[in-house]
């Protein structure tokens, strides 16, 4: 009889624990299958933002190409139309100088806007580093 209770309560038990562990591992796929969502969800707003962040600055670079170009056309005429004939190569060549020190100026300015500490996708790979740290044992 002793036998017969100890096989019942071991067969009990090893059920038990069967569904114990398939139920965890249902419940581990539910979340590293919502993990996985919440990163690729992460990722696409990252990228969404990164999308109009180029194209804000390439829009307002194009504007300001074609406004400096018309402004500076204009007053370099002006500039060498006044000065006098014996100085219109020595205005020329500051103007170029003054022309060419914005352009650099206005180019770094791009350059930073579009640069980023982390990369295009810092917040991703932070919280997919954080992820892999709280895996670890």
């Amino acid at each position: 009889m002793s036998s017969e209770r100890s096989d019942a309560e071991s067969s009990g038990t090893s059920s038990a624990g069967g569904e114990g562990l398939s139920g965890s591992m249902r419940r581990l796929a539910a979340h590293g299958l919502e993990m996985l969502q919440l990163r690729l969800e992460l990722f696409s707003t990252e990228l969404e933002a990164a999308k109009l962040r180029i194209f804000g600055a390439l829009a307002q670079l194009l504007l300001a190409l074609l406004l400096a170009g018309a402004a500076l056309l204009m007053l370099s005429l002006s500039l060498l139309l006044l000065s006098p004939p014996d100085w219109r190569w020595l205005v020329a060549l500051g103007l170029m100088l003054v022309y060419g020190g914005l352009a650099w100026w206005i180019w770094g300015g791009a350059r930073a806007q579009l640069s980023q500490p982390a990369g295009p996708f810092g917040g991703s790979a932070a919280e997919l580093t954080r992820d892999q740290a709280a895996m670890e044992p």
